[in-house]
């Protein structure tokens, strides 16, 4: 296993926006007050799928996954 300490924050802030995402609320970051949310469900589909194939990507650069081999080339 990589105990890259830029991987493991990368993935504790995509762990941190999964559950954002789920949750239906925006990052702490977001300045906007929440009457102005206007969450459209399509968007909110598409993040999710661009967090977890995120999360994918550290899980295999980090050799979570035993059936992915990452390559130098």
């Amino acid at each position: 296993m990589n105990d890259d300490p830029v991987l493991r924050e990368l993935e504790v802030e995509v762990e941190a926006d999964i559950e954002l995402n789920a949750a239906g609320t925006p990052p702490d970051d977001d300045i906007e007050s929440p009457s102005e949310w206007l969450l459209d469900p399509v968007e909110v589909q598409e993040e999710a799928v661009d967090l977890r194939s995120l999360r994918g990507a550290i899980e295999a650069l980090e050799g979570d996954d035993p059936g992915t081999t990452v390559s130098s080339a």
